[in-house]
């Protein structure tokens, strides 16, 4: 008993070694094949959003090339709006900023050298020394990170570009792909895979649309208040909180605490309060109210199975990971329901065809015992 036993468990640790390297093959191809991964990701996750006003347009006869150069011009255009709006804001208020954050920091100064504290200036100037040689001292490494920078918004340019016109092919020709998967793989198997594709691709439109309802609507609110209380960056903190909204959980956490902050440092502790009050009540009506009933049918995801797929996501790829990561949680939660109802489909017919064969086991059975002559009796009684 106690051999099986054991047999048993070193055969399931077996198999969970096999999965785990699996999983982490599985990642280390994504990590190499990223580059041409992401654009491919953010181009399907863009398509779902502007299919709609294309999919009007194509169905009041306009071709698809047209329409989709059409919506993509009004979303670069909505986006580029959005942009020029903001930017002027930031760049006359943020010397204002600086200065009250500089204020703010002086008070911070005198709380902490006042009592219980009581902190010398010999301490604090000790450890603004400490802090500044440690600067210095990584000067070559911040010299790096700037030139490494540059390498980056050089690669997020090429990957914003590639993205847009895999947007456009994808919006163009997407009609097309099923029935070209149909003809390259074959009935049996297309039939499947276009199956799972299409629920994908419902899901993960119902998710960004809905998601982008409720950013909207906590962006609304929450600007509203900031907008009242007179804080500076109301716009940029709308827009951040809106864009914040696409990352759950964690997104409007650093929304709203740079909200607060924002806040406390131009208006004092009062208005931070109050925009803390008006977060969290915002908050409430989004997570017991809105969220709830909007994503019922989108996402179908535990609020856990949410934060470990953000948490997961951020930790391997980033802000980008932490932004893909629910959509990418959903698509494959809608593949394992779609695997697990072929499973249990195809348990079923083999359940019934054995149900069947069982019955016709038990009848042949009853006319052996019965005999020729009574068997023949009993169909003509019958």
């Amino acid at each position: 008993m106690f051999r099986t036993g054991l047999r048993s468990t070193a055969v399931m640790c077996g198999q969970m070694l096999i999965v785990l390297a699996f999983l982490f093959a599985l990642m280390w191809l994504l990590s190499k094949f990223w580059v041409i991964l992401l654009p491919v990701i953010l181009g399907i996750v863009v398509a779902t959003v502007l299919w709609p006003p294309v999919r009007w347009m194509l169905a009041h006869r306009v071709p698809p090339a047209g329409a989709t150069f059409v919506v993509l011009l009004a979303a670069i255009a909505v986006i580029g709006g959005v942009i020029g709006l903001i930017v002027p804001s930031v760049v006359d208020q943020a010397p204002q900023l600086a200065n009250q954050a500089v204020e703010g920091v002086r008070k911070v100064q005198d709380w902490v050298q006042g009592p219980p504290l009581n902190v010398g200036d010999e301490q604090i100037n000790s450890l603004v020394d400490e802090i500044t040689s440690k600067l210095q001292s990584s000067a070559s490494a911040i010299a790096s990170g700037v030139f490494s920078g540059v390498g980056v918004a050089t690669s997020a340019l090429i990957t914003l570009f590639t993205t847009l016109v895999l947007v456009f092919f994808f919006l163009k020709d997407g009609p097309r792909f099923l029935p070209w998967l149909e003809k390259t793989m074959g009935k049996g198997g297309a039939d499947h895979l276009s199956e799972i594709l299409l629920r994908m691709w419902n899901t993960l439109g119902g998710f960004i649309r809905t998601q982008a309802i409720v950013s909207f609507v906590d962006a609304a609110l929450i600007g509203i208040g900031l907008i009242v209380l007179d804080v500076p960056l109301a716009g940029v903190l709308i827009v951040v909180t809106f864009l914040g909204g696409f990352i759950p959980i964690v997104g409007a956490f650093v929304a709203g605490a740079l909200a607060v902050l924002i806040a406390l440092v131009s208006n004092g502790l009062t208005s931070a309060l109050i925009v803390l009050g008006i977060i969290l009540a915002v908050q409430q009506l989004e997570g017991n109210v809105l969220s709830p009933w909007l994503q019922a049918k989108s996402m179908n995801l535990h609020a856990v199975i949410v934060l470990l797929s953000v948490t997961l996501g951020g930790t391997l790829f980033g802000i980008t990971g932490a932004f893909l990561a629910v959509p990418a949680a959903s698509c494959l939660a809608v593949g394992l329901r779609y695997i697990l109802e072929q499973i249990a489909r195809a348990a079923g017919e083999e359940v019934a065809a054995e149900d069947e064969a069982a019955r016709e086991a038990a009848q042949e059975r009853k006319r052996r015992r019965r005999g020729p002559d009574r068997s023949d009796a009993s169909t003509q009684i019958d």
